[in-house]
């Protein structure tokens, strides 16, 4: 078995407040400390932010090129993670290949009366970039920021920009590349 958090309670929460500063300061990227060891294909970021949200209490979906028997028994084991069939039925949901991912809208987007129950998706994307790429506007963004997640296929900008068409319900986002998380929640726009 690979080795998870070096002290789970104290690494849970400084991954916490790393998954916090994003959220609340969408578009720009934080550094996450990552597990000691992360099974193939998860990014480090993607196994940290599992292993500090997700517990025996929360349902998570994993695409097929996240759902090794390596990652699975990782999660199981470190997390107590909840592994799924349905995205319909997902809190959390990992995506390690973003070029056939479902769409957004089969994960659930939560209601008006009840916006917390919608999915948070964490999207393994080749790389993250502050300089270029789409422009962001919306709470937690002073003015605009620019963000590049190379990989993420234009089809899937459409669609997050759907999303935040559809607040207070849709599902958040969480880019991660390497050691790197970058934050869309539905509140964000995303101009194409």
């Amino acid at each position: 078995m690979l080795r998870g958090l070096a002290d789970p309670a104290v690494d849970g929460q400084v991954i916490f407040r790393a998954v916090l500063q994003a959220m609340a300061r969408p578009g720009c990227i934080v550094e996450v400390p990552g597990p000691l060891e992360v099974p193939s294909p998860l990014h480090p970021a993607a196994a940290a932010v599992c292993l500090a949200l997700v517990d025996f209490e929360t349902s998570l979906w994993l695409d097929r090129a996240a759902r090794t028997a390596a990652a699975v028994e990782y999660l199981r084991f470190h997390s107590g993670a909840v592994i799924v069939d349905a995205p319909g039925t997902a809190s959390f949901a990992l995506i390690a290949d973003v070029s056939s991912m479902p769409a957004l809208d089969a994960f659930p987007l939560g209601t008006d009366e009840e916006p917390e129950r919608s999915a948070t998706l964490i999207l393994q994307v080749a790389s993250l970039d502050a300089t270029g790429g789409r422009r962001l506007t919306g709470p937690g963004i002073a003015g605009e920021v620019r963000l590049r997640a190379d990989g993420l296929p234009p089809a899937v900008w459409s669609e997050i920009r759907d999303n935040h068409a559809a607040f207070p319900q849709g599902v958040d986002l969480l880019l991660v590349a390497g050691a790197r998380l970058a934050a869309l929640p539905r509140s964000t726009r995303v101009d194409l």
